[in-house]
């Protein structure tokens, strides 16, 4: 999976740079989308993958807590770019008279800086409230990365003040977001069923359909992933707990790239055209 979602990403970022036509905010979202899925999953397999090949799952203390920031961190900036795209769409179909005019690439970096900034904001605080627990017991992670709740349980203080923080914060964060993508879609239907012509309502709405699909599959498996964390063990298993986890920071990484990347018809002609020239190219000169 971690493969399939380095090859694909990186098709995704080299169609779209390696084209001579302007950049259209969408194909832009969508590289900040690849380089955020590649460092998330990276953050996480191939360490994983050193501890079943080596069986050394040993980590330094600046090491782990490193770890927990970016994953973290980089989970709450796709939900961001999540609602990015969602307005992207919204603007496209309800005012595509106006698309270049409200998305201009100043709009585009402000958002892009909005969403990240209020991440590192979000995961401040928390680095800062689980670095500073004492920690004078077991050192044994129970789980596939170091997770925060995960962290936070091995203190000898008690960790309910984090956990609560970060409950909170998740669910204000993804919440809202799930509140304003929801009210983009509900106007993009609106607007959608509106048009007189079927074939331009199927367009549409394929078009919003593999948003949609990747939206659920990270939002649903995160926000599951955060509560049965915060529920325990006596709730939910822990092995139920790691694989949620594990599933929810690999798997929209590994899909992203074929659910919306190829979905949109210009960007899959780009990959296929350059495969192509790639594969030709490559087999003349072997001749």
């Amino acid at each position: 999976m971690y493969i399939i979602a380095l090859l694909g990403h990186t098709l995704i970022v080299t169609a779209i740079w390696m084209d001579s036509t302007p950049h259209e905010p969408m194909c832009c979202f969508l590289c900040v989308l690849a380089a955020v899925d590649i460092v998330m999953a990276s953050l996480v397999v191939p360490k994983m993958v050193s501890i079943f090949c080596s069986g050394d799952s040993s980590i330094s203390f600046n090491a782990c807590f490193t770890q927990m920031f970016f994953v973290h961190l980089a989970t709450a900036v796709e939900t961001g770019l999540l609602l990015t795209m969602a307005f992207d769409r919204y603007v496209a179909i309800c005012k595509p008279l106006h698309y270049k005019r409200i998305l201009t690439p100043q709009v585009m970096l402000g958002m892009s800086l909005t969403i990240t900034i209020r991440a590192v904001t979000f995961m401040t605080p928390l680095s800062w409230m689980v670095s500073h627990l004492p920690f004078c017991g077991s050192n044994v992670v129970l789980h596939s990365y170091c997770e925060h709740i995960a962290l936070a349980r091995l203190a000898c203080a008690d960790p309910m003040p984090s956990s609560l923080y970060s409950l909170i914060g998740s669910s204000i964060m993804v919440g809202s977001d799930v509140v304003f993508i929801a009210a983009s879609y509900i106007l993009i239907l609106r607007a959608v069923f509106g048009l007189s012509s079927k074939t331009a309502q199927l367009k549409a709405l394929s078009t919003c359909g593999s948003h949609v699909g990747v939206m659920a599959l990270y939002c649903l498996p995160g926000m599951a992933s955060v509560y049965a964390a915060w529920l325990g063990q006596d709730v939910v298993p822990l092995h139920t707990q790691v694989l949620l986890a594990a599933l929810y920071l690999i798997t929209p990484a590994t899909l992203n790239p074929i659910i919306y990347g190829m979905r949109t018809k210009q960007l899959w002609e780009r990959i296929w055209s350059y495969l192509m020239h790639f594969l030709f190219d490559h087999s003349n000169l072997g001749s």
